[in-house]
């Protein structure tokens, strides 16, 4: 009992000075994005002596965080309706149907979990451009690089193996006696995939949705490369570089800081609201029924 005991103290231990590792930089920031650029200069410590919100304000405005802010919004909405309307139905089929060439796709989404994304980026640039190329030549002008729906395709096909690989390990984990009742009840195949199989694997959709989000929300060596003419059009991580860079040299720190808080807050937010269903979903879809 003794030796359970300072087991789970240690446990305990290890797992608050983890906690503190990450809360204490991150609180840091928050308060940093209040401070006036004096307040830099001394204890860095320091609480802010108060709270001096017109450093949002100059990230908005000046520094046109709102707009990289709004083409980040609307390239992970768009990414993640695509990775949805696609994963879904295939991981639905792959998991729960016997077809020819279902172990070679299976085998093909599980290849993709082991390629690095950032390796393929310049390949991907050169088709893009090459397209363009050709759109120019036919239409006068091309529409491939530097057009965010583009960017949130990429985004989508690059999360394809890791979402279909995830919704088919819970899929696989659902009794088929839903199915078979729905069945019975007249059901067709369609009918019974959208209104009963997908319901049920809500706490794996909303595992997905979070890690996508995260991983489209800061994505930032694709984006740079597909999107790189100036202006709006570039998301808030390559909004982000640039407002540090640009800051830093004027020494305007509370305003880069607080560009970071504006890059955070969705995310963290997003965190804490399905936090619950996020645990449930990674850990219930390893059960088998």
């Amino acid at each position: 009992m003794k030796k359970f005991s300072l087991y789970k103290t240690v446990v305990y231990a290890v797992f608050t000075l983890l906690a503190i590792a990450v809360l204490v930089p991150v609180l840091w920031v928050f308060l940093a994005s209040f401070k006036q650029n004096f307040e830099f200069y001394g204890n860095p410590w320091t609480f802010p002596e108060g709270l001096y919100f017109q450093n949002f304000t100059e990230a908005f405005k000046t520094a046109k965080m709102g707009e990289y802010m709004l083409s980040s919004v609307i390239v992970t909405a768009l990414a993640l309706v695509l990775v949805l309307v696609i994963s879904l139905p295939a991981a639905y089929c792959l998991s729960r149907f016997s077809f020819w060439g279902n172990n070679v796709l299976n085998a093909l989404f599980m290849a993709g979990l082991f390629i690095n994304v950032n390796y393929i980026v310049v390949p991907i640039f050169l088709m893009l451009r090459d397209g363009d190329n050709i759109l120019k030549n036919i239409f006068g002008s091309g529409f491939l690089l530097n057009n965010l729906f583009i960017l949130a395709l990429v985004y989508a096909a690059t999360a394809l193996p890791f979402t279909v690989y995830l919704l088919s390990s819970y899929f696989a984990g659902l009794p088929h006696d839903f199915e078979e009742a729905a069945y019975i009840d007249g059901a067709g195949y369609f009918e019974t995939m959208v209104k009963i199989m997908f319901p049920l694997a809500k706490p794996s959709i909303i595992t997905v949705i979070l890690f996508n989000f995260l991983s489209f929300w800061n994505e930032y060596i694709i984006s740079m490369t597909l999107l790189s003419k100036a202006g709006g059009t570039r998301t808030l991580p390559v909004g982000l570089m640039n407002l540090m860079q640009g800051q830093q040299a004027k020494a305007q720190y509370g305003i880069m800081y607080a560009g970071l808080v504006l890059v955070m807050l969705p995310t963290l937010i997003l965190y804490i609201s399905v936090q619950r269903k996020l645990t449930e979903g990674m850990t219930v879809g390893g059960v088998k029924g």
